[in-house]
């Protein structure tokens, strides 16, 4: 079931306020995402870099639930999930795919200022629905401007 549009606004809004918490770090992104549950229930949370220097967002929500059937879940994040990562493996898109998250929303897709992203490619391509809310892109924007503040990002 999908939830209503307010209720996707809802919990994206509150990714987005996550990403604040992020150490800023001027080779990475501050990124916030929720887990929540087919019964509207959040199940996990995470920021970049709440528990290491490289940790993803995604990484760190997922990576706090263990045994959980994750099929009817969505994932707000408030930046696209990675698709190539830097320093380590596997990329945020692995891991929402091998969790079997079937619906992902996000804020913003991934500028090309580190990696050419293709995270909304490849989970489409792989039968997730994906949901942008664009309109809440300026605010990820300006939480990471440290990072955006370049020439065509």
């Amino acid at each position: 079931m999908t939830p209503p549009p307010a209720l996707d606004r809802r919990w994206l809004q509150d990714a987005v306020d996550l990403s604040r918490r992020c150490p800023p770090k001027a080779t990475a992104y501050a990124v916030g995402a929720i887990v929540v549950g087919r019964d509207g229930a959040e199940l996990a949370r995470g920021y970049s870099r709440e528990t290491d220097s490289h940790v993803h967002a995604e990484e760190s929500a997922l990576g706090k639930l263990h045994g959980v059937d994750l099929s009817g879940a969505t994932i707000y994040s408030s930046l696209e999930p990675c698709s190539a990562r830097q320093r380590r493996s596997p990329t945020c898109t692995a891991l929402i795919l091998a969790a079997g998250i079937r619906r992902v929303v996000l804020a913003m897709r991934e500028p090309p200022i580190f990696v050419d992203c293709q995270g909304v490619e490849l989970l489409a391509a792989a039968g997730v629905e994906v949901v942008e809310l664009p309109d809440l892109a300026d605010q990820v924007r300006a939480i990471n401007r440290y990072v955006m503040d370049v020439p065509g990002a």
